[in-house]
């Protein structure tokens, strides 16, 4: 069964980590997929990649007017929108004593503006297309206290809020369009891998390193299915929600298992 048979759908970020797994995904269950980053390069080859129910168009997610752009692309292209994931965003160490202006400010923007920039484009196009699902790329950073990453921490809450003030709106309003936030753990992704490097190079420690180690990483793919859900009409009635993948590492202390034991 293709789950996305016949939807046509916004991914940023894609040209590597989440969001490439979403596009890859979101293909093999029957979208087209447009993906959308800074990284031409890596952008135009997973597009490749996938074939030709893939395109990618340069995108930076902090200009409105490319957004506008973009969406009437799409429309213009394929009559319709029926999914947007904002995925794209950037994760900078600093404390909030550390963080400089310009990283702070570079972080809401990439996370913040592109979110918002994003849904409000999106949505008249949805209407438009008889409605649609908007998933926001969140993080546990937004429930939990991260002290290395305070600008990303502000960022995601930001996201997780306008997530919730998007769905009431589009609910309101009759529109027939869902808005939910993802919000991942750690993920076997390039940002994640390279972070540790940053924050060494930053001068930054842990506060409270746990003595058992580091809970282990997830796979972007457990993050690529829980977008699925959210984008196909399985999830018809989840609305203005946050769906947590992180194998409990919100809710609990020390580390954490991965499933099935040590990998």
């Amino acid at each position: 069964m293709q789950r996305l048979q016949g939807k046509v759908a916004i991914i940023t970020g894609a040209a590597k980590g989440l969001g490439e797994a979403d596009a890859r995904l979101f293909s093999s269950e029957g979208a087209t997929v447009i993906l959308t980053d800074i990284d031409e390069v890596g952008g135009r080859r997973v597009a490749s990649d996938i074939g030709p129910a893939a395109t990618f168009l340069p995108q930076d997610v902090r200009d409105e007017a490319g957004w506008q752009r973009l969406i009437g692309r799409v429309m213009q292209d394929h009559g319709r929108l029926d999914v947007l994931v904002n995925n794209a965003g950037v994760a900078e160490p600093g404390t909030i004593e550390t963080t400089s202006a310009e990283t702070y400010r570079l972080v809401m923007a990439v996370s913040v503006d592109g979110t918002f920039f994003g849904c409000k484009h999106a949505i008249p196009a949805m209407r438009a297309s008889g409605g649609g699902s908007i998933i926001n790329m969140a993080s546990i950073a937004s429930i939990q206290g991260e002290s290395l990453v305070a600008a990303y921490c502000a960022a995601k809450g930001a996201v997780e809020a306008l997530t919730r003030a998007v769905a009431v709106h589009c609910a309101q309003g009759g529109m027939n369009i869902r808005c939910n936030s993802v919000h991942p753990s750690g993920m076997d992704t390039p940002m994640v891998r390279s972070f540790g490097r940053k924050v060494a190079q930053a001068g930054l420690a842990p506060a409270n390193p746990s003595p058992h180690g580091a809970s282990p990483l997830g796979e972007a793919n457990d993050i690529a299915y829980a977008v699925l859900y959210l984008a196909s009409d399985e999830s018809r009635f989840v609305n203005g929600q946050r769906l947590v993948v992180d194998n409990a590492m919100s809710v609990t202390v020390g580390y954490v298992p991965p499933p099935g034991g040590a990998r």
